[in-house]
């Protein structure tokens, strides 16, 4: 083990005294590079719905407190293997290092343990690679997305006029003369409204919601950090998002809403109310999340929104070297038409059996 270097393990919802006793969060609200994605809330959320359980890789400083760490999520699953990942359904996930040096101790604890421990991969979400690479040790990298962010330096009315004219801010127009109404918060029926919305938005990708309990962790463990936004037309749900705060920045982490009725401009408008509940809060930066690089459909609405681009990259330690490949086209398909067809309670199953096995 190298020389100061220690680890530390287990560090989740069972364990939050020893994790706040170690000064964690503390130390997240001074390093420049932690997100919402390295807090407590998050990581006992992913350890109370599918079981993974945090480890974070540490170096101390000489008088005492945490210098540099990286923190990871253990997914053991029969179906997918045994593996660290950093983190399970975050969109990224920085290594939160003090220097090169430091990167290249961890980096090098990591790949011992990846052996020692004989896991199939060790899985990294940088959102900025520069301290990484720089460290010398051997990442592969494993796939590419698109992140987009929007500034709330500016004056609000500034914001929405640099939303697209057209897509945005016609659609926002709309949603106002069709008087929608917004409500935002964490209570059960809020919860309960948006997942009806997530059921019918993954049916519509061909894909199964995640777990109800998620989300109701993601409330219980992350409290006033975490928020539902609705809009509702005559007291219908048309349209969903949950947020999740950290210091200055609003995260945009879901979307859902009723297809029947795009046209009232519910999903424009809920931005344009989410951008106001975050300029509100003091927030000077909203991060709308990682697209994949085949959504070109929601990387445009992410650009229209104002949201400036940067490329991200994944990497992994102890990979076949292989980049990330997309499945069978038919299987894609089929996995689509499945979802389509299945009623609700049978999607609902899926979600719960599934997720656990792909963080």
């Amino acid at each position: 083990m190298v020389a100061g270097h220690q680890e530390r393990i287990d560090i989740g919802c069972s364990h939050a005294e020893a994790l706040a006793g170690d000064g964690w969060e503390e130390f997240l609200q001074l390093h420049p590079c932690a997100t919402v994605f390295h807090t407590r809330g998050w990581l006992q959320a992913l350890e109370r719905t599918y079981g993974y359980r945090p480890r974070i890789l540490t170096i101390d400083r000489p008088g005492g407190g945490l210098r540099s760490a990286l923190v990871f999520c253990e997914v053991d699953s029969w179906c997918t293997g045994h593996r660290l990942v950093s983190l399970p359904f975050s969109d990224h996930c920085e290594a939160l290092i003090d220097s090169p040096a430091d990167a290249e101790s961890l980096l090098l604890q990591l790949d011992e343990t990846a052996k020692r421990e004989q896991l199939r991969y060790v899985e990294l979400r940088p959102r900025k690679t520069a301290s990484l690479l720089d460290a010398g040790c051997r990442l592969t990298p494993y796939c590419d997305f698109v992140l987009h962010t929007v500034s709330l330096r500016g004056p609000l009315e500034q914001i929405f006029r640099d939303t697209h004219k057209e897509c945005i801010q016609r659609k926002v127009r709309r949603a106002e003369r069709e008087e929608l109404a917004y409500s935002v918060g964490r209570d059960e029926t809020l919860i309960h409204h948006f997942y009806k919305l997530m059921v019918r938005t993954r049916r519509r990708h061909g894909l199964p919601p995640q777990p109800l309990k998620w989300f109701q962790n993601l409330v219980r463990c992350m409290g006033e950090s975490m928020a539902i936004h609705l809009a509702y037309q005559s007291g219908t749900p048309v349209a969903a998002t949950l947020s999740l705060q950290f210091r200055q920045t609003l995260t945009y982490k879901y979307g859902c809403s009723d297809e029947r009725v795009t046209n009232l401009g519910g999903h424009p408008f809920l931005f344009a109310k989410m951008f106001e509940y975050a300029k509100d809060r003091g927030m000077e930066e909203v991060d709308l999340g990682r697209s994949d690089l085949d959504e070109p459909g929601l990387i445009a609405f992410k650009d229209r929104l104002g949201g400036v681009q940067e490329r991200i990259e994944y990497f992994r330690v102890s990979a076949s070297g292989k980049k990330k490949t997309s499945s069978a086209p038919w299987l894609r398909k089929l996995v689509k038409v499945g979802c389509g067809c299945a009623p609700d309670f049978l999607l609902r199953g899926a979600g719960n059996l599934l997720y656990r096995h792909f963080g």
